[in-house]
């Protein structure tokens, strides 16, 4: 499967030294398989003044079966529950990777309004019922980035 980075460099080595702690999924590597996600992420360097570049991947999907993988289908209890411990910094998990919806700008405020407790997890809950997931693929740990992710190349957006 063809998977994309956007980014405003090339990254033909992704390492998890270079990672952001409390996000989605937690530190790690992120790809998705929908090109025009990965440009949209690289619409925050185009606003400060940098070229966006999207890096593809081919990513051996043989990890699905070798790797200690946790999908999301959806936006669910379970998955708000992870992307809070995530982004607490309080996730202990040893997930591979980790694969599930984007909290984009509408489903981020749905769930910072959770997070400050201003709404329930029933409500929270049900407003990301109607939001369409897009999809991120999370490589967690070093290995799984070596083994199972074949830079092709990049391009500037």
């Amino acid at each position: 499967m063809i998977v994309y980075h956007g980014s405003y460099l090339e990254i033909p080595s992704p390492d998890l030294n270079h990672s952001r702690k409390n996000v989605d999924f937690g530190c790690g590597f992120y790809t998705t398989p929908i090109y025009e996600q990965a440009a949209k992420w690289c619409g925050k360097f185009a606003r400060a003044g940098k070229n966006g570049i999207i890096s593809r991947y081919d990513f051996d999907e043989k990890a699905y079966d070798e790797l200690n993988v946790l999908k999301f289908e959806s936006y669910s209890e379970e998955w708000l529950d992870f992307i809070l411990n995530c982004r607490r910094g309080c996730d202990k998990t040893d997930y591979n990777i980790v694969i599930g919806g984007v909290a984009n700008h509408k489903v981020f405020n749905t769930v910072e309004l959770y997070f400050d407790k201003l709404i329930d997890k029933e409500e929270a809950l049900k407003r990301l019922r109607y939001e369409k997931p897009n999809l991120q693929i999370c490589f967690r740990t070093q290995s799984a980035i070596e083994m199972y992710l074949h830079f092709e190349g990049s391009e500037r957006v």
